[in-house]
């Protein structure tokens, strides 16, 4: 099936609806004809109302008293979702965290594919980490001709975040993935997506005291 591009998703629905791709592959994987929306909410600790609700965005229905059925629904998500179509991006910065992202294959599993990657240590550039070239940030414009992308992964130092981002926006990236802490700013048309692990870990760390 292919997305309404007519239908704006909450964001929401759409940080939930990889939740339930998650769960119906493995129930794929095990052989499972169909699921419904109960299921699917005991096992993800969702309101099965609000798992309805979800779905209803999607060009399938279930059958009464029998559920979806597990195949389709799989495809559906994965395809609603994007994840069936591939996408190609660049990391900026490759240190840790941008060459673990470089090797992390599963990410081509849901329609990414990182083909270079940027950074300004010489002792990087010119290196490839899993079939992916490093380049200095300097060659950009003549990598964009030749092996255009889409998307930016930001994991470069918090004080190279913004000025990578202008570079990389400037040279036709139409996405950010932002890594860093900090809140980059972009123009308006340019999707922006922010994963703060320091946010989160923040979280953790706070909960975890509240219960001490």
């Amino acid at each position: 099936m292919t997305p309404n591009n007519n239908i704006i998703l909450p964001e929401p629905t759409l940080r939930r609806l990889p939740w339930y791709l998650a769960y119906v592959e493995i129930l794929k994987a095990r052989k499972t004809e169909y699921v419904s929306s109960t299921q699917i909410s005991r096992a993800l600790n969702v309101d099965s109302s609000q798992i309805a609700k979800d779905l209803s965005f999607l060009s399938l229905k279930g059958k009464t008293r029998i559920g979806y059925e597990v195949d389709a629904l799989v495809e559906t998500l994965a395809e609603f979702l994007g994840f069936r179509t591939s996408h190609k991006a660049y990391v900026f910065g490759a240190g840790s965290l941008g060459l673990a992202l470089m090797q992390d294959s599963g990410l081509s599993k849901y329609g990414l594919e990182i083909i270079a990657g940027f950074d300004i240590d010489p002792k990087k550039t010119g290196t490839i980490v899993a079939g992916v070239p490093i380049h200095n940030i300097d060659d950009i414009t003549e990598v964009m001709q030749k092996t255009p992308a889409s998307i930016g992964i930001l994991t470069v130092p918090v004080e190279c975040a913004q000025e990578t981002a202008d570079i990389a926006i400037g040279e036709g990236i139409k996405a950010i993935w932002n890594f860093t802490p900090y809140r980059v700013k972009v123009a308006e048309g340019i999707v922006m997506a922010n994963t703060s692990i320091y946010a989160h870990l923040a979280l953790i760390f706070n909960r975890l005291n509240a219960e001490q």
